[in-house]
Formats: C-alpha cells, structure tokens, sequence
C-alpha cells in the first residue's frame, strides 16, 4: 500500500479477516477514527492500518477494547503504568491456571486409572466441591 492509498472499510476489513461491523464498533468507541471522502465514506489510510494491527495484538494480549482506548489514547500508553501493571498480572494468573489445566490433561493422558479410581483425579475434584457455608 502507497502512503497515498486509501481503503473503503470493507477492504480494510478483508485485509485483516474481520467484519465491518467489527471496525464500526471500533470507530464507535473511539479506538479508530478513519478520514470521510466526499460522500461521508470511511477512508483508511497507512496509519489506521497500523492502529487496526494494534488493536489485534492488544486483543490477542488480553486487553479490553476499554482498555486498549485508554492505553492508545494517551501519547505514550507508558503513562498508564498501573494499568499495564494490572494486566501482568491478570496474564501471569492465567498462565498459571493454564499451566495446571495442562498439567491435569497431561496426567490424565498418562494415568492408567479411571477418574474413580485416579487418586490425583479424586483430589483434584474433591478440590472444586465448595464447602457448605455456616449460617
């Protein structure tokens, strides 16, 4: 694409493999904000190509649309640090929950017992049945 080129939104959204509606929705929420040509249409240029790739990468890391407006609105998404720093963490509590589903499904795939007769299986649903609460 030539700096000077311009996208209708449904090239822009097949260059990506998304919906326009997905990009409308985007717009809407203030997270892309594309030219009009004469006529009022959306006209997307190099830069909302890489503010789209943006968006998806922040998608694909866990942020919120909410989010990734705050974070692409300032001039350097450093200036949210606490934000940044909640979502380490947030990603860091997913990878440990992914970590020991992996570590179930690998077990369950080397285990020779059923879930009844599994000891590891057996405490580890025992492990997700709640207490009776006091009243």
């Amino acid at each position: 694409m030539k700096s000077s080129e311009e996208l209708a939104i449904g090239e822009l959204a097949e260059r990506f493999g998304l919906e326009t509606h997905v990009l409308r929705h985007w717009e809407s929420m203030g997270l892309l904000a594309p030219a009009r040509r004469a006529g009022g249409q959306r006209a997307y240029g190099r830069g909302d190509l890489e503010r789209v790739a943006l968006i998806l990468m922040g998608k694909e890391a866990g942020f919120t649309l909410g989010e990734l407006r705050v974070l692409l609105s300032a001039a350097d998404p450093m200036d949210h640090r606490d934000l940044l720093r909640h979502h380490v963490q947030e990603l860091e509590r997913r990878i440990s929950r992914a970590l020991a589903a992996k570590e179930l499904v690998e077990h369950a795939l080397a285990c020779p017992h059923s879930f009844a007769e599994c000891e590891h299986a057996r405490e580890q649903i025992a492990g997700r049945i709640p207490e009776i609460l006091e009243k």
